[in-house]
């Protein structure tokens, strides 16, 4: 190199690969601008790392070793990212031409090209943290789902943040960090020109080195080392968000035999029959026999009530007063509580709206992967709404949304239920909507006038109701709460219960409320964060039954799931049925205390104070559970139950079983 050439290595170029710069297999190579580029994605990575591990400051562990180990195991994976990301940028200077590539022209193209590239990262950075926000981890599953609904998702991004303003700091953000990157980058595109002009042989040999490095991260990274660490916030802080986000489109479904702990089917069965047993219950098939269907006798006469079920967004049970808020966030659903049938034990499956859909419906646990309602061929299912469909009730989906969102619609009319959504809603119905819906309000009363109509024509009705004001960006009508629209969580709580509280007001000048059962339930709670892998308060939920002239007041303190709500309901219907659900009836003397928790990975197993975690790398943990509230769980790791193993097993790979042989549907 000439003496201005070593000057402007020594002033501008990135400390690190100064000594690639001046020697080395890329001295005087266009493949600098790679390792520029890879520095650049490790240094995008760090300060992402530290924003989000100050964020999350009283989660974690403050020890050296520990902090050490997050951002030692975090370049790790920036590194594999910038691997995947390089391909592009590698195949260009392969292909680029040596005559025109330290041209004047080229370099702008490639100025414009670097400042872009400092803006998608910036852009990504700040989605990060809003994601991190909302959902305590780095981009994942979720952010896949939500990719999917275009619509809704930016609608929601527009409603809940000032888009133009972040935009724009955004931009001055990149145009700065474009100011101190341009020299050693423009040193880096006209090194080629202190050199001859390398032949297409060498740049292909240069460039087959580098598309290696993606390929051999395909084969041996799998996002598995994070598992060094024990607390989940350093397991997601160590991750690498955009390395997630592309890993979940390429792992969207786990085979649960594949990925997790398992026994053999007869095993699996002969457990789960054993668990799914009751004094009213009869199994139609002998044992071994990998089926858990079952002839239900009920204690007395049937009864045809109505029935209308009323799935709550994001209702937590650390909202409600009768868990202990003090922050009058729920008077009418507290009410309810005290008039009603209160369950104050009872736990989500999962942590999204179509894992509570799913267990409520199917009664089924949360398998790995995607929710049944997401999945192709999940029609005729064995469900709750084929059940009262051929008990001729009218079934009805009623949601203030497009139903078409995470395939709701779809799921729901495949499955005994006829559709109502925002499209069947006229102007003059739409008194205030967003971009998830119409507030609850309105589909309430769009409700009441489906009831209207099933009793007009002298049929019971059966209405799942799924909400949507209490949902980011929390807007609802102007004053109707003592909160203004738009301002947090808060405001669409106590929203949320004020709508129930009209609805209720309403549905009693009606001459079916009497002979109505309300059943209002979460989906799952507000968050899902937490420090452990399966934070248990996290699936904290209320469940109350409504009936003031068929069931009386009272509280019903045993451990239960979602996956209990039908048995339970069907139970109080006296009725007669064959079922294939994995839940049973709460009310019954025979139930037996247990949850099951999941997220997209991570399968739990609650019963005896005990936590049963499977993990898709074939793994079993348990832990005591030595102290729950509404906002925090101390876990204690445990010596293995086999017991407890066994039964947290047969509940997981019997569902996934059933669902992959076909075997859950409706006959």
């Amino acid at each position: 190199m000439s003496q201005a050439t070593d000057a402007t290595t020594r002033n501008c170029f990135p400390p690190l690969l100064k000594p690639l710069a001046k020697s080395g297999p890329f001295r005087q190579s266009r493949f600098q601008l790679l390792l520029f580029f890879f520095q650049l994605f490790a240094l995008y990575g760090f300060l992402v790392r530290l924003a989000l591990t100050i964020r999350s400051w009283p989660q974690i562990s403050h020890s050296p070793l520990h902090l050490f180990s997050i951002f030692a195991l975090g370049v790790f994976y920036d590194l594999a990212c910038s691997f995947y990301w390089s391909i592009p940028l590698t195949l260009y200077l392969i292909l680029f031409p040596a005559k025109g590539f330290s041209t004047t022209w080229h370099r702008w193209i490639l100025n414009v090209g670097l400042f872009c590239i400092i803006y998608i990262l910036g852009f990504s950075a700040v989605a990060e943290w809003l994601f991190w926000d909302e959902f305590g981890v780095r981009l994942n599953f979720i952010a896949v789902d939500y990719l999917v609904y275009t619509t809704e998702v930016l609608g929601n991004i527009r409603e809940s943040y000032p888009v133009p303003l972040l935009l724009g700091l955004i931009f001055l953000a990149a145009g700065a960090f474009y100011l101190l990157l341009r020299c050693p980058f423009n040193h880096a595109v006209q090194v080629e020109a202190q050199a001859p002009p390398p032949r297409f042989r060498k740049r292909l040999l240069h460039g087959t080195a580098f598309l290696l490095l993606p390929a051999l991260t395909f084969i041996a990274i799998d996002g598995s080392h994070t598992e060094l660490l024990s607390n989940r916030y350093e397991k997601e802080l160590a991750a690498d968000g955009v390395y997630q986000l592309f890993a979940a489109f390429r792992n969207n479904t786990l085979d649960y035999k594949t990925f997790y702990p398992t026994m053999d089917d007869h095993q699996v069965f002969t457990e789960l029959r054993h668990q799914l047993k009751t004094d009213n219950a009869t199994f139609l098939q002998p044992a071994p026999v990998e089926d858990i269907t079952r002839a239900m006798a009920a204690d007395g006469k049937e009864k045809r009530h109505n029935v209308v079920l009323v799935m709550m967004e994001s209702m937590g049970a650390e909202f409600l007063g009768v868990f202990d808020n003090q922050q009058a966030m729920t008077p009418n659903l507290d009410q309810l509580a005290r008039e009603g049938l209160l369950f104050t034990n009872l736990y989500a499956t999962g942590t999204r709206t179509v894992r509570g859909m799913e267990a409520v419906t199917l009664s089924v646990p949360p398998t790995p992967g995607r929710s049944i309602v997401k999945r192709p061929d999940n029609q005729q299912m064995f469900s709750m709404g084929e059940i009262f469909r051929a008990k001729g009730y009218d079934n009805k989906f009623l949601y203030g949304g497009y139903g078409y969102f995470d395939n709701m619609n779809a799921f729901f009319n495949g499955n005994g239920f006829a559709i109502v959504d925002r499209n069947s809603l006229t102007k003059e119905e739409i008194t205030f909507a967003n971009v998830w819906g119409v507030c609850d309000e309105d589909i309430y009363m769009r409700a009441v006038k489906e009831f209207d109509a099933s009793h007009q024509a002298g049929k019971p009705f059966f209405g799942f109701l799924m909400t949507t004001s209490n949902h980011r960006p929390y807007t609802y009508p102007d004053g109707k709460i003592d909160v203004p629209s738009h301002t947090g969580r808060v405001g669409g709580v106590k929203y949320a219960d004020y709508a129930i509280g009209a609805f209720l007001r309403e549905a009693r000048r009606h001459p079916w409320f009497d002979d109505t059962i309300f059943v209002f339930v979460a989906d799952h709670c507000a968050a899902s964060a937490g420090r452990q892998e399966l934070p248990v308060y996290r699936y904290h939920i209320p469940l109350i039954l409504y009936a003031p002239k068929i069931i009386a007041p009272g509280t019903i303190t045993s451990l239960a799931s979602q996956i209990d709500v039908a048995p339970t309901l069907l139970g109080l219907l006296n009725w007669n049925y064959h079922s294939k659900f994995f839940g049973k009836d709460i009310l019954r003397p025979d139930f037996t205390p247990r949850a099951l928790i999941g997220n997209y990975e991570k399968l739990g197993y609650i019963r005896d104070g005990v936590l049963t975690l499977l993990t898709e790398r074939d793994a079993v943990h348990q832990y005591r559970i030595a102290k729950e509230t509404l906002q925090d769980t101390v876990l204690d790791k445990i010596d293995g139950n086999d017991p407890l193993r066994r039964q947290a097993i047969s509940y997981y790979q019997g569902a996934s079983f059933l669902n992959k042989h076909r075997l859950d549907r409706w006959e």
